[in-house]
């Protein structure tokens, strides 16, 4: 680790026609004439015109059109325009996207240097463009484009390495709200999380026989420990003391240990105030154990650990960034395997709390760990509460790829999460939790069931989980459909999306917004 090399991102203010790169990427919003930028068509021979007025290239999102800057004076050899859909609707998301695209074509013709240019005139409703926003997004798409997951091929790779990137800002003036101290800060940023989301997505890749939960803590306390942020790890002994017999349960069927990560990010500043406490599922590989999985993509359950990754990863950057306020991060790890000392159906299992649970289903394990991880944020003093994790596959049915599921309570604070998450890139949307379904995972002979079957299963899920908050402002976020993309769109390959992570770092800095 990592699978992708990250060099630095420039930043450079002034005329286009000064950019010595390989290739100048320009967004290129619809309906917008070829003389919108002084001396570009004429330094293309008139070839953005040509292509334009023949349809060849419309703007429309993503399309990409490239043609060699022949005119003199011009510092860049070639010119790409990337769709950017219609101006109205552009916004710092779409601009990431673009940039991640923008990145992945470069390195499919294995450009050796790149310059973006950040659009300008896309203003706040304070007539403001927002400079330092749009360019963190920027970089942030920029470093996402350089993430690869064939760390395991011995063929030459379709792609070629990443280029040396640099953000241009072609028109920031001296009555700018902005300074380049701050817009080359907001950069630095993007880079940072962009970095991080790579981090979990190579974490996330990783097959089952190489990251054990005892080799996803000794990977995990790398990372974050160079950061600053403190980690410690509990083993199966620790694990035992504390009583957390649902962690326990799910481990018995592995002859791998589980583990316990703890991380402590503690500025010195932030004596008191909220403590937010980051709740990662870690299941390493999950077959379903007892109530095992079909062999039909079991594969891809290398995976099920993605929530844990993105706390992993989060709290690395969470430190780099140094947060204002106190965060805790805690990641169970274990394996779901059904050999002869697994859990069964029909189990009881004492969780830490001292609650009772009823297996139904083996393959409900994830819920089983994060429980017991719950109880442990609120006795390390937690006040705040967002667990991540590959739990249901019930929300790929309700939800689809496209967005995650998001539960929890009070509603300020479950939309205080939401709202990060739309600012991050990482789309959610609330389900309910009525107290009506906490009916269906009664249990006759224990406190609860781990599984209350098909109906409502993604909700009775996160119902489950309520029981161990303590009644905590806490918001769980259902990643099972969005931790892996099944098909390549422009700005995301196939596999491991690294999604949650710069929503989790953000939602650290956005405390003083918080009831």
């Amino acid at each position: 680790m990592p699978a992708f090399q990250t060099p630095p991102i420039a930043c450079r203010f002034g005329a286009l026609l000064a950019v010595a790169v390989e290739l100048l990427v320009l967004p290129w919003f619809e309906g917008q004439t070829a003389s919108s930028f002084d001396g570009l068509d004429a330094a293309t021979a008139g070839e953005i015109e040509r292509a334009l007025a023949s349809g060849e290239f419309t703007g429309r999102p993503y399309e990409l059109f490239v043609t060699p800057l022949v005119a003199p004076g011009w510092s860049a050899r070639r010119v790409a325009l990337i769709g950017a859909g219609k101006e109205p609707a552009f916004t710092a998301g779409l601009a990431r996207r673009l940039a991640t695209a923008a990145g992945l074509a470069a390195r499919a013709r294995r450009v050796g240097t790149l310059g973006f240019v950040m659009r300008p005139g896309q203003a706040a409703p304070s007539g403001d463009v927002d400079v330092a926003g749009f360019s963190q997004s920027i970089a942030e798409g920029l470093v996402l484009s350089e993430f690869s997951g064939t760390t395991y091929q011995t063929t030459e790779p379709t792609l070629g390495p990443a280029p040396a990137f640099t953000i241009v800002i072609p028109d920031l003036r001296d009555s700018s709200p902005e300074s380049p101290a701050r817009i080359e800060g907001a950069i630095a940023r993007g880079y940072v999380l962009g970095e991080a989301s790579n981090l979990a997505r190579a974490l996330s890749n990783e097959p089952g026989n190489t990251l054990t939960p005892r080799e996803f803590a000794a990977r995990a306390t790398r990372l974050v420990s160079e950061s600053g942020a403190t980690v410690e790890v509990l083993d199966e002994t620790q694990i035992a003391a504390l009583g957390m017999g649902m962690l326990l349960g799910v481990a018995k069927g592995s002859s791998e240990p589980p583990r316990l990560m703890v991380f402590r990010h503690n500025p010195p500043e932030a004596k008191s105030g909220p403590v937010l406490a980051l709740v990662g599922k870690g299941i390493t590989f999950d077959t379903g154990g007892i109530s095992i999985k079909s062999a039909d993509g079991m594969e891809k359950m290398k995976d099920d650990m993605a929530g844990g990754a993105a706390v992993v990863c989060a709290m690395r950057a969470i430190a780099k960034l140094n947060a204002p306020i106190r965060v805790i991060g805690i990641v169970p790890a274990t394996e779901n395997m059904p050999g002869g000392r697994a859990m069964k159906p029909g189990d009881i299992l004492t969780s830490a709390e001292g609650k009772t649970v009823e297996v139904i289903n083996t393959d409900a394990e994830g819920r089983l760990v994060l429980g017991d991880a719950l109880w442990y944020a609120r006795q390390l003093g937690a006040t705040h509460l967002v667990d991540v994790a590959t739990l249901t596959g019930g929300m790929l049915v309700a939800l689809g790829r496209t967005t995650s599921g998001l539960f929890g309570t009070p509603d300020w604070w479950v939309e205080q999460v939401r709202r990060t998450g739309d600012r991050a890139g990482d789309r959610m949307w609330q389900l309910p939790l009525f107290d009506d379904y906490r009916e269906q995972l009664k249990s006759e002979i224990a406190d609860m069931i781990n599984s209350a079957g098909r109906p409502a299963t993604s909700i009775t899920a996160a119902m489950f989980l309520k029981e161990f908050t303590g009644g905590l402002p806490w918001a769980h976020i259902d990643i099972a459909a969005t931790a892996w993309a099944d098909d390549a769109k422009p700005f995301m390959p196939k596999g491991a999306t690294g999604v949650a992570v710069r929503t989790l770092v953000e939602l650290a800095f956005s405390s003083d917004t918080w009831k």
